[in-house]
């Protein structure tokens, strides 16, 4: 990748050129003009369209869209040790990610009210690196808040259906569930769902120390797919747009399929640690695996990815949950006491085209499901694409390129990852957020709302 300044008249702020473009219609020979922040020109390699600033790619690199990760536990304010904006949106931007949407809970107040929302703004607004949105929380008693957090632009809300891992955002029962769809229904909001249910968690044996298998059992596929028909037949009945977080149940995939077929508004995410990793291969007491719901089987993954090429899963987010190394307890390694997150967000897209590439899976279809499907979930108009009037979000990626994974090297708070020592396919070389590039020590990434973004 060089870039040079044009001598001519500069028409756009920013040209990229290169003969690798992903944009709508496919990777192709393209030169993308942009202009305030937006592409406003796309036109055949060769045109010479002249800028202040030209980026020709290297015949190794691709320019894809800005990734778009929903699913982020930025913890800030109030748990910052675990996590902050400023880590985080400079591990999003080293891995290609242009935005992020913040889960409301883990951070203290959690995002249940219109005044915690502008705490976490204020917290946010100083140290973004990226462009960030904010997710709403619903929780006992506060339905009433539900409108004034939408209006105030929030992108939805989630809920939990068993404990949430903290006591000061609780979960809702069913019908406490159903009575917030019918809410967030009547003003077309988005009701995203932890779907795992609390009694057949319960009802399952204790995790067992340090076994992996012991915790697998634990946390069954069952908890998943009970908690799942309950979302399923709630949305049904009011009508609302639920959204399913972090499947990793493959024997789910029929119900999703039938109840989209019968009209049901349902949409549904994975993550890279479901899609890449394998229980068999989990050592006992190696904690930084441990998420909820868990890394599952080998025959189970591959179903997943079935989900996703027939369309039944829709996007691949990361639900980066980090904390810090006492949490996740690596010195003694009990799955039982250990916080259960894998924090990847850094990492999601090498991971992603590693095991895509295996099979067979284009580029196009691994950014279709992290950049534009989140985006469109999420109801971001202008996130997602390189095409006319979208944010000149993107990154440049070199595909053919490897890396191996090193924690100490990653921008996020607390070096523990499951990844650490693992060789991935693909380097991002740069990133850039409404046409500037992120150079990772001046912020200047924006705070968005519903219908903004």
């Amino acid at each position: 990748m060089d870039t040079d300044n044009g001598s001519a008249a500069p028409v756009y702020d920013l040209v990229v050129r290169g003969r690798r473009i992903l944009v709508s219609a496919g990777i192709a020979a393209r030169e993308v003009g942009i202009r305030d922040g937006r592409v406003v020109a796309i036109e055949p390699l060769g045109n010479g369209l002249s800028a202040a600033e030209v980026i020709e790619l290297a015949d190794d690199e691709v320019m894809i869209p800005g990734l778009v990760d929903t699913h982020v536990h930025v913890n800030e304010p109030g748990r910052t040790e675990w996590e902050g904006f400023e880590s985080a949106t400079r591990a999003a931007a080293a891995g290609g990610v242009t935005t992020l949407v913040d889960m409301p809970l883990n951070s203290i107040p959690p995002t249940v009210d219109v005044g915690a929302l502008r705490v976490k703004r204020a917290a946010a607004a100083p140290k973004a690196y990226i462009d960030v949105g904010f997710w709403g929380g619903a929780v006992p008693g506060n339905e009433a808040d539900l409108r004034s957090l939408h209006d105030e632009g929030v992108f939805g809300f989630k809920c939990f259906l068993l404990h949430s891992g903290v006591d000061e955002f609780p979960p809702l029962s069913a019908d406490e569930m159903e009575a917030d769809m019918a809410e967030l229904a009547s003003f077309d909001s988005l009701m995203i769902v932890h779907a795992e249910d609390s009694w057949a968690i319960d009802h399952a044996p204790q995790p067992d120390g340090a076994r992996y298998a012991g915790f697998l059992a634990s946390r069954p596929r069952g908890a998943e797919n009970l908690a799942i028909a309950e979302v399923i037949e709630r949305a049904r009945w009011t009508g609302v747009r639920a959204h399913v977080l972090h499947l990793s149940s493959s024997d789910a995939l029929p119900m999703i399929a039938s109840a989209r077929r019968d009209g049901v508004r349902l949409t549904v995410e994975t993550c890279p640690h479901y899609l890449t990793l394998l229980a068999e291969e989990i050592p006992d007491g190696a904690t930084a695996f441990k998420c909820c719901p868990p890394i599952r089987e080998a025959s189970n993954r591959e179903l997943l990815w079935q989900g996703l090429q027939a369309g039944v899963i829709d996007s691949i987010v990361s639900d980066h949950s980090p904390s810090t190394i006492d949490l996740k307890d690596i010195e003694n390694g009990d799955f039982g006491v250990a916080w259960g997150g894998v924090a990847s967000l850094q990492l999601g897209l090498s991971l992603i085209w590693t095991e895509a590439k295996r099979r067979g899976i284009g580029l196009q279809q691994v950014v279709e499901w992290m950049a534009t499907k989140p985006a469109q979930i999420a109801g971001m108009s202008h996130k997602g694409r390189i095409a006319l009037d979208y944010d000149a979000d993107f990154a440049i990626f070199a595909p053919e390129r490897a890396q191996v994974v090193d924690v100490h090297a990653l921008y996020h708070r607390n070096p523990v990852s499951p990844y650490d020592g693992r060789a991935v396919a693909g380097v991002v070389t740069g990133t850039w957020v409404r046409g500037r590039r992120v150079d990772f020590e001046s912020p200047h990434g924006r705070l968005l709302r519903r219908g903004e973004a």
